[in-house]
């Protein structure tokens, strides 16, 4: 009688304790299903969102160059995907530098007709010319929506902004400092790609008389010569004094600044005769067809190479420019939201996609730039831009003067000046005299 009442009491037990196991299955199960629901909706709300935008969205640049316009589109197919009804409006003033846009973008604010979005290097170029003025609207809000501040370095937000306003979105980092060169030209004159200013010459010398253009230059808009300058300068000065040219702790009529001044003049009497008809994409051209063995320009120029079917170690080299290794001359591309603009909400989300690790991983390695963020997908980069990658994590970092890391819009206009007149005499000591002139009136 005791057995079968234990039995029948265990009987009980198990059977409750299958129906509580049950019960609580089948609660887990409407749990994760009503998870599993509330995602989709949020899916749902989300593509809705994406739909319901509509309009237009006008983006001002100056990338029409072969890998520039490529990167660009990239960035448009992106944008167009998730928003169909939008419609883009390029607003495209070609120049490098952005030396013609900058004009026109000029004469737009001015009159109070932003466009919805426009490229702007970051540094002093962004701040002191919209951040100070202030016709930017801070967008510390999309870093925080977006979850940024995770992928961002802080020094990379810094330049972005002004006091705490996070003023534009990167969408890449180039380097300025690179010499790019025909190897096939090299290998067939058996020349060794110049480490140093002095062999810089010395391979000029045998190529010039091997009836080669030593250094290809297109300086139709000034901006490449002053990006050459920069760059010897770098090499002469080293780090610490070119950045002390800034802030005013090393003078721009200085014996050092002199030395390189000379430098750049000498350089001058190796470069192609027509440069003042050309831009800087000629220029990479002549490089392209072994007319000329050598251009220094930033790393745009590998994505024109790309563009034009060739790959980086096969038919054209880089290295640093001469005496600038473990340097990284940098600037940085970016985007931004004018106040009042029409399409602001359009506006919005095209800076998300250009901050975004999706949007950077379509564009850099078109463009021949590398991402600003800190976790892009290293397998969609070529040898060049790992290299690149790489060497902005553990070079001396410095900016350039002629993309608009260094100095303002106003200063760097003032240095162009100068040196139209220095290409056009070759004097030095004016040089020195009118680049100290524009420092003392800037700093």
């Amino acid at each position: 009688m005791r057995k079968s009442l234990l039995l029948i009491i265990i009987l009980i037990i198990s059977i409750s304790m299958v129906t509580v196991f049950s019960l609580a299955g089948c609660k887990g199960e409407e749990a994760a299903e009503e998870e599993a629901a509330e995602e989709e909706e949020a899916e749902e709300e989300e593509a809705e969102e994406e739909i319901a935008l509509s309009g237009q969205l006008e983006i001002f640049s100056w990338w029409t160059a072969g890998g520039e316009g490529e990167g660009k589109e990239a960035l448009f197919e992106i944008y167009r995907e998730k928003y169909p009804d939008v419609e883009i409006i390029d607003a495209t003033v070609a120049g490098g530098a952005g030396m013609n846009a900058q004009a026109v973008l000029a004469t737009r604010m001015s009159a109070g007709d932003p466009p919805d979005t426009f490229q702007v290097h970051a540094g002093h170029e962004l701040i002191d010319t919209y951040g100070v003025a202030d016709l930017l609207e801070p967008i510390n809000f999309i870093f925080e929506e977006e979850g940024w501040f995770d992928y961002y370095p802080d020094d990379m937000i810094s330049i972005l902004s002004s006091g705490d306003d996070i003023l534009s979105v990167p969408v890449n980092i180039h380097r300025s400092n690179v010499l790019w060169y025909n190897k096939s030209v090299f290998e067939a004159n058996d020349i060794t790609v110049p480490a140093t200013l002095d062999e810089f010459f010395t391979v000029a010398e045998t190529l010039q008389a091997a009836g080669i253009t030593p250094l290809a230059l297109g300086d139709t808009g000034i901006w490449t010569s002053v990006h050459i300058f920069e760059n010897v300068l770098l090499g002469t000065l080293g780090a610490d004094n070119y950045n002390g040219l800034f802030d005013g702790s090393v003078a721009w009529d200085s014996d050092a600044v002199k030395e390189a001044i000379q430098t750049f003049v000498d350089m001058l009497d190796y470069v192609n005769s027509d440069h003042s008809a050309l831009g800087w994409d000629a220029a990479a051209q002549y490089v392209i067809d072994g007319t000329a063995a050598m251009t220094i320009m930033g790393d745009w120029a590998e994505g024109y190479f790309k563009s034009k079917g060739l790959t980086p170690d096969v038919e054209f080299g880089y290295v640093p420019v001469p005496d600038t290794a473990g340097n990284f001359m940098a600037l940085s591309d970016t985007f931004c939201l004018p106040k009042n603009v029409k399409d602001r909400e359009n506006t919005i989300a095209w800076l998300k996609i250009c901050g975004s690790k999706e949007g950077q991983d379509a564009f850099n390695p078109l463009k021949g730039s590398i991402p600003a963020r800190t976790d892009p997908d290293l397998d969609l980069y070529d040898v060049y831009l790992q290299s690149a990658i790489s060497d902005f994590g553990s070079n001396t970092i410095t900016p350039s003067i002629a993309h608009g890391a260094a100095v303002s819009q106003t200063w760097s206009q003032a240095i162009n000046d100068v040196m139209t007149l220095l290409v056009s005499d070759k004097d030095v000591e004016a040089a020195a005299s009118a680049f100290q002139a524009a420092a003392d009136e800037n700093l």
